[in-house]
């Protein structure tokens, strides 16, 4: 994850108040997508699921 802004080739949605952009390309291979907030006793972060089991999980500092 990373902050960024939409280009021509990007897909934007908004949840939850937050907005996600994603690569058109990659979007359609691995759709859906979904983006939650964990927080456990191994520490806290995103948790990125898709169809494909791409899972990672990324906290503060993550670059994925």
């Amino acid at each position: 994850m990373a902050l960024d802004e939409p280009g021509d080739k990007d897909e934007v949605f908004d949840d939850r108040e937050l907005t996600y952009i994603i690569e058109k390309e990659l979007y359609e291979k691995v759709k859906p997508i979904k983006v939650d907030y964990v927080d456990s006793y191994m520490g806290a972060g995103f948790d990125i699921s898709s169809s494909l089991n791409m899972g990672a999980t990324c906290g503060s500092s993550c670059s994925c």
